[in-house]
């Protein structure tokens, strides 16, 4: 038995039917976006102020935390020997949790690196710490965009002629506000 394919009807869209429609549905748009908007700061305006409420209440949790953890990191220096079984283990366990001492990876921290760059490039010896890259100018390739309209470069395609369509309403300023 064939299956036969189910199509689903999308609803057709009301078109405007003249310019004063047209009119009223981008005066309605402006209005939308400008609810949409006084929204968003409402909510932003709530949010910014339970932050502030909740900030103040984790406040003295946070001050007890950090002198907690700093007694428990006071002790476990002084007794680090002990507590480690001379450096044999970098994890203890207190039962309640874990204190660890770990080693972070090396990393490489640079100030002034024009000065450096400058440096390590007139150096020979060290001219090889210096990363080049190599990256597609496409603000090039579209100053010459006939070299590569008709495709003569694989992977690299003009493109053009793309329309957006933008509604943008007309945003009323008050007078001395």
């Amino acid at each position: 038995m064939a299956k036969t394919k189910t199509r689903i009807k999308q609803p057709a869209i009301a078109a405007a039917q003249d310019r004063a429609e047209v009119t009223a549905h981008i005066r309605r748009i402006g209005d939308l976006q400008r609810e949409v908007k006084r929204l968003e700061t409402e909510a932003g305006d709530k949010k910014a102020a339970i932050e502030e409420e909740y900030a103040a209440l984790a406040a003295p949790y946070c001050q007890e935390i950090l002198a907690l953890s700093e007694s428990v990191a006071a002790y476990c220096e002084a007794h680090k020997d002990e507590l480690t079984e001379q450096g044999k283990t970098k994890t203890v366990d207190f039962v309640t949790g874990l204190v660890k001492w770990r080693i972070r990876p090396p990393s490489v921290k640079v100030t002034g690196v024009a000065a450096v760059l400058a440096w390590l490039k007139d150096k020979t010896a060290y001219a090889q710490f210096v990363r080049t890259k190599h990256e597609i100018d496409k603000d090039a390739i579209l100053n010459q965009k006939e070299r590569f309209a008709d495709g003569q470069v694989p992977g690299i395609k003009i493109v053009s002629g793309v329309e957006d369509f933008v509604i943008e309403p007309t945003e009323q300023e008050l007078a001395g506000v």
